[in-house]
């Protein structure tokens, strides 16, 4: 009995430049381009299994953080792995010594170290790590940038997710969608010092998917139109610019603008969109604050389809940012083991009085966790040891 299997991480993105909108919904093509950071997998990141054998039965089965989904009834996913399978059956007609796995049944086993659907691009992380676990479960010789207009029909914004560093999504022209893939700015070297810290301020499931949400406001937003023709190419060129020279302070303020710019879209939508919450708009006012009193930009808030409030920042500036946060991250899951684990020192904080307790205690009472992070990494290959499948093909961790 042959049982091939391969098992691959991959990261979570947070776009500084935002997707939002689709001009064909099927192949998930997007209106407009978007950039994004990559993060550390040590921090955040989907770990995917995927395992065939002409043993299994008939169908293809998977698992997702132990809880089987009909993969028959997920037309995204059954897309990316139809493509996975023609590219496999092509190096199989090329070279008959291979064994024809791209005909055996797929058992696939996936988990995220982070709340699903809350905000943190769970499915782009997600559907990376399944595309590259089948690629390699198939060895496929196909680079990320191929790879990643596979990934895009999962979750648009995980083709992002099938490179480190600072990464665009081109959302190109062509019909087909051949020319909407991920493109790589500049690796996580180039600009090694970036740094994110993560307000969850809430892990529970959107009321409105990031799907249906983009749909409406293509429908029904006035602001849309504009966002697309005019703030979103004038972002991106400011972004790249400001990537490549590492200008933090370009960087800061387009990040900002680009947020707020794309929940103004989400409001504008009839009925509106309200991702962000009380706490994520407090969150707004204390970056400001933060940046006042440093007298330059240290820091910039970011939000996607969700409540969470990722933060970026410079390893340079760690003590500020951190120190100034300590009374709205009191008690709060994460943060105190963060900077211990950085041995930064908060003496360089600003002074309490120079945040006011009621704004620190409101978004304190909001936040239930802290993920300190980085720049990172794309996808990796992870040893068999870490499987999340038995040779059965079935989760190590549940029964069958």
């Amino acid at each position: 009995m042959t049982v091939l299997r391969a098992t691959a991480t991959a990261p979570v993105n947070i776009a500084v430049v935002k997707y939002w909108g689709k001009r064909d919904v099927k192949l998930n093509l997007a209106t407009n381009d978007s950039l994004s950071v990559t993060l550390d997998q040590d921090d955040l990141r989907a770990l995917t299994t995927a395992s065939c054998s002409e043993s299994f039965d008939g169908r293809d089965r998977m698992w997702l953080n132990g809880s089987e989904k009909e993969v028959a009834a997920d037309t995204r996913l059954t897309a990316c792995l139809k493509e996975l399978r023609a590219l496999r059956s092509e190096l199989e007609s090329s070279d008959s010594s291979l064994p024809k796995a791209s005909s055996w049944p797929l058992r696939i086993a996936s988990e995220n170290n982070f709340p699903t659907a809350a905000g943190l691009a769970s499915s782009a992380a997600g559907f990376a790590a399944l595309v590259r676990a089948v690629a390699d479960l198939y060895s496929l010789p196909h680079s990320a940038e191929q790879l990643s207009i596979i990934a895009r029909q999962g979750s648009g914004s995980a083709c992002r997710s099938l490179m480190g560093g600072y990464v665009a999504w081109t959302c190109g022209f062509a019909e087909d969608g051949t020319d909407s893939r991920a493109e790589l700015i500049a690796d996580r070297d180039h600009w090694p010092e970036m740094r994110g810290a993560i307000l969850v301020a809430s892990a529970r499931k959107k009321d409105v998917s990031s799907t249906a949400g983009m749909q409406a406001t293509v429908a029904t937003s006035t602001l849309f139109a504009g966002r697309v023709r005019e703030v979103v190419p004038a972002h991106m060129a400011a972004m790249r610019r400001a990537v490549q020279t590492r200008d933090f302070t370009t960087f800061a303020e387009v990040t900002m603008r680009d947020s707020n710019s794309f929940h103004s879209t989400c409001s504008d939508t009839y009925p509106p969109i309200f991702y962000m919450n009380d706490t994520s708009r407090l969150v707004c006012r204390i970056v400001e604050r933060l940046n006042q009193t440093a007298g330059r930009t240290v820091a910039a808030y970011t939000f996607d389809a969700g409540p969470n409030a990722v933060l970026y920042y410079l390893a340079a500036d760690a003590a500020v940012v951190l120190g100034f946060l300590q009374n709205v991250c009191q008690g709060v899951s994460g943060y105190a083991d963060y900077v211990s684990k950085i041995g930064i020192d908060l003496g360089q904080a600003p002074t309490e009085d120079q945040l006011p307790e009621s704004l620190a205690s409101a978004v304190n009472a909001g936040i239930t966790r802290f993920i300190g992070t980085q720049v990172g990494d794309g996808p990796r290959q992870i040893d068999d040891s870490q499987s999340l499948l038995n040779d059965d093909g079935l989760p190590k961790k549940v029964d069958a």
